[in-house]
C-alpha cells in the first residue's frame, strides 16, 4: 500500500515564517558575517577609510522577506558606501569577493 500525503499550504507558510526557519537563517547568516570579517581587507597606513569595510558587517532578518514577502529570510550586508567595489574590483582594484568567499566558507553547517 502507497503512503499518501496531502499538502497543507496554510501550513508550508506557517512553517517559512516560524520563529525556527528566521533562527537557523540568522545563525547561518552570522556564521557568514564572522568569515565575512575575517576576509576583510583593511587597507594601507594611508587609507583614509582603514578598517571601515571590515567594521561595516550587519546581519538583518525578518519574517516578511522573499519576493512575495511571505517568508523568513536572513541577510548579511555592509553598510560601507564602496562595498560593491571591494568586492566586484574597478579598472584599478581588483575584486575580492569577500561575501561570494565567505558565503561558500561559512553558510554550511557548523
Amino acid at each position: 500500500m502507497a503512503a499518501r500525503f496531502k499538502v497543507n499550504r496554510k501550513g508550508i507558510g506557517q512553517l517559512l515564517r516560524s520563529e525556527m526557519i528566521r533562527a537557523d537563517l540568522v545563525r547561518r547568516a552570522q556564521q557568514i558575517e564572522s568569515e565575512a570579517v575575517a576576509l576583510s581587507p583593511v587597507g594601507g597606513a594611508g587609507d583614509p577609510h582603514r578598517g571601515q569595510y571590515k567594521s561595516s558587517w550587519t546581519v538583518e532578518s525578518t519574517t516578511r522577506g522573499g519576493r512575495r514577502r511571505d517568508r523568513a529570510v536572513a541577510y548579511v550586508r555592509n553598510g560601507s558606501y564602496y562595498a560593491r567595489w571591494v568586492e566586484y574590483g574597478t579598472e584599478r582594484v581588483p575584486a575580492h569577493h569577500v561575501l561570494l568567499r565567505a558565503a561558500q566558507a561559512g553558510g554550511g553547517d557548523g
